[in-house]
């Protein structure tokens, strides 16, 4: 963290012009071969001091394309032998951890961590005392990436124990009925107990399609195959051209209402679930592959930006703006939620996966592998993790929820905010804004995880322990739990009385398997957006959509 706080203050003393090569001299015609011995000194001294840099364009010259990729080291030997220290520390860190209303969500973390007596307990408790028989309404998003999801990838890590299955039949079955509506698209809430759909139309109407489908192809069920796939249907009828989507769908008419486009809260796993789709059944589907491909050119063209000082790559948002005239606009916002750090490691896993050339890629990737959409997603993937990774320079090592990015006329007082990014109405003697928060989201070390089970690179398992060691220092209570920080900007940290259960399977297992030689980054697995690991799966149904 240090190394990122010293090229911060650096990136904002620096201006965008520092980098330039300067103006180019004119030769005179009066000293040829003065100018030519220079440039073969030049050359050399480069190729000496930065060989990279000087093959690279000669290898283009000589017709023999570059083997590595942007954003690959070749100075380290990939390795997964597994970090014996850190990844006791990691055990142990997460062993105190709670159960309760967080069991079925953290059940495939014991498992994975070896917690044999834990898992014990919390099996217990699902054979037990886990009922759904609940007269309240619950949100169908959360319920079924958390318990749905939870309980699915705990009957396959358990050697497909029945009692996690019957309980994920009956709470799908529980579920179906949010579907019913004239458009087919999910309802928000479900009443468990009363098996009805309560409320509008479900924002995350795309992020259930993972679970509801492994579920069929357990139970032989067709039904929940077809009411999640057909979600699909409706919004792939309703895209915008650009494969870009608003956060809001009308529950009627299947179209998308006029709302922000983001990839932050509530736009996130609409992008994460296209790639997962595909992949879930073996890359049989290529409808999935065809809406992600698409999806991503969007994000390309219209969200990602670069800062001001340091040039950072963010992904922006767009937000509508009626004009006086009442025509439709849309103002572009260098906004970055915590959410959108997901998106790092996707790109680079659909890079490797559906914009590969061959079947199996090298660790790390080479050149000739990947098509120029995987490369260009690859490019971007390394960037944006570098990104996130930079708005963990803070006083506590944790990332906002909110960053926001420097643009010129942004009207913000220099002498305030740094030269790059920002917490938005963070000034010194005054509460902290919501955005300061950090309420123990895992997107970064998610992304770090792929990122270093595709390139074998140790600075990525380097992150990874920078950050749980940030999170061991400043959110874990010593009365056992952990909590969402007020401001990460602050030492002594505040604590918000509040730890979401995500933290519970999304953290700990992630930074886990960074520092061990675990194997869920393979093509037998896919996460779903919990990061409950599910198998990949030859369907044995096709619907007309597929």
């Amino acid at each position: 963290m240090e190394e990122l706080r010293v090229r911060r203050k650096k990136a904002a003393t620096e201006s965008p012009n520092d980098h330039a090569t300067g103006s180019e001299a004119k030769t005179s015609p009066a000293f040829p071969k003065v100018y030519v011995l220079l440039a073969a000194v030049s050359v050399l001294a480069l190729y000496n001091i930065f060989p990279a840099l000087v093959k690279s364009p000669l290898n283009q010259f000589l017709g023999a394309p570059a083997r590595h990729l942007p954003g690959v080291r070749t100075n380290y030997i990939p390795t997964f032998t597994a970090d014996e220290a850190r990844q006791g520390a990691v055990v142990e860190a997460f062993k105190a951890g709670g159960i309760g209303y967080t069991v079925a969500d953290s059940i495939d973390t014991m498992i994975i961590m070896g917690l044999e007596d834990e898992y014990q307990r919390a099996r217990s408790w699902v054979a037990d005392k886990l009922s759904f028989e609940r007269d309240g309404n619950f949100n169908t998003f959360e319920t079924t990436i958390r318990i749905l999801g939870g309980l699915l990838s705990a009957y396959h890590l358990s050697g497909e124990d029945p009692v996690f299955l019957e309980k994920a039949q009956e709470l799908g079955s529980r579920i179906l009925p949010v579907f019913e509506t004239e458009s087919g698209l999910p309802l928000s809430l479900v009443n468990l107990a009363l098996r009805e759909g309560v409320s509008d139309t479900l924002p995350e109407a795309a992020t259930l399609q993972l679970e509801f489908r492994y579920l069929a192809y357990l139970t032989d069920d067709d039904t929940f195959w077809e009411k999640a796939e057909n979600v699909m249907a409706v919004l792939r009828a309703s895209a915008m051209p650009s494969g870009l989507a608003s956060i809001f769908v009308d529950p009627k008419t299947g179209r998308y209402r006029t709302s922000p486009i983001r990839l932050g809260s509530r736009g996130d796993s609409y992008y994460e679930y296209l790639l997962k789709q595909y992949l879930q059944t073996n890359q049989k589907e290529h409808v999935y592959r065809e809406m992600y491909a698409t999806a991503m050119t969007g994000i390309h063209t219209h969200l990602v930006k670069r800062g001001l000082s340091s040039q950072l790559l963010y992904i922006a948002e767009l937000n509508p703006e009626w004009t006086q005239n009442g025509e439709l606009g849309w103002r572009l916002s260098p906004k970055q939620d915590h959410l959108v750090c997901f998106l790092g490691g996707s790109l680079m896993l659909g890079a490797t996966t559906s914009g590969a050339l061959v079947h199996n890629v090298s660790v790390p990737p080479q050149t000739e592998e990947l098509a120029d959409q995987g490369k260009r997603d690859w490019l971007t993937g390394v960037e944006l993790i570098d990104t996130c990774m930079a708005t963990h320079d803070t006083q506590t090592g944790l990332a906002p929820e909110i960053a926001h990015f420097r643009i010129l006329g942004d009207g913000v007082d220099d002498s305030i905010a740094p030269a790059d990014w920002y917490i938005k109405g963070a000034r010194p003697d005054a509460p902290p804004p919501f955005d300061a928060r950090y309420i123990l989201r895992p997107e970064t070390v998610e992304s770090i995880f792929i990122a270093f089970r595709l390139t074998g690179d140790p600075k990525y398992r380097d992150y990874g322990w920078a950050i749980f060691q940030a999170i061991e220092k400043h959110c874990r209570i010593p009365t056992g739990g952990y909590a969402s920080v007020i401001n990460v900007d602050q030492v002594p940290v505040e604590y918000d009385d509040k730890m979401e259960t995500f933290l519970m399977v999304r953290a700990p297992y992630p930074s886990h398997m960074i520092v061990t030689d675990s194997v869920f980054l393979s093509d037998e697995y896919v996460f779903n957006t919990e990061a409950h690991p599910l198998p990949v799966f030859n369907p044995t149904m096709r619907t007309g959509f597929s």
